[in-house]
């Protein structure tokens, strides 16, 4: 992390967190139970088929707040865990699953989505917490034998898609047409 930018050159990306947020990328790793409540799976050790990437979240978990702790959480989750995963839209239904178990509801069915110059796949979720809506949404792809998933949270619709606006993929090699 450089001047509130992840840089991941393995799978060419990089997303921007804002300016103090609170990095919790290393607990979330060593947690047993680490997961991203939406791209990677809970009660499982991590570590063995994937790991969080970037765990970042506008003020520390157990800092309690009137609004939605915004997070942005990136996870890398072996492709081979799902036998059969040939499409990032796949990957969502895990996703899908672990959302509903945590009290979210789909808003939006899998779309594909352009960021930059990369086309994603996306899912969108809310849920009420007392008088306020908490959103989410992933995005996922599929890379170097991966599915990566980029979940952002927020309190509006504003905040997720100035999360995702700091996303950004670095041009790859042009694939060869046979």
């Amino acid at each position: 992390m450089t001047q509130g930018i992840y840089r991941n050159p393995t799978f060419g990306f990089s997303c921007k967190t804002p300016a103090g947020w609170v990095l919790r990328t290393e607990e979330m790793n060593a947690a047993p139970e680490a997961g991203d409540g939406a791209g990677a799976k809970s009660k499982t050790n991590v570590g063995s088929t994937g790991r969080v990437l970037l765990a970042a979240f506008s003020r520390p978990p157990e800092a309690h707040g009137e609004d939605v702790n915004s997070s942005i959480l990136i996870a890398a989750e072996s492709a081979a865990t799902y036998p059969g995963l040939k499409e990032a839209a796949q990957y969502l239904g895990p996703v899908n699953e672990i959302a509903k178990a945590q009290g979210f509801e789909v808003v939006n069915q899998p779309y594909e989505f352009v960021v930059g110059a990369k086309t994603v796949v996306r899912e969108d979720f809310q849920k009420d917490i007392a008088s306020r809506v908490m959103l989410q949404s992933t995005l996922v792809v599929l890379a170097r034998g991966y599915a990566l998933s980029f979940t952002f949270i927020g309190g509006t619709e504003d905040e997720i898609e100035e999360s995702i606006e700091g996303l950004s993929f670095a041009a790859g090699p042009k694939a060869h047409q046979h």
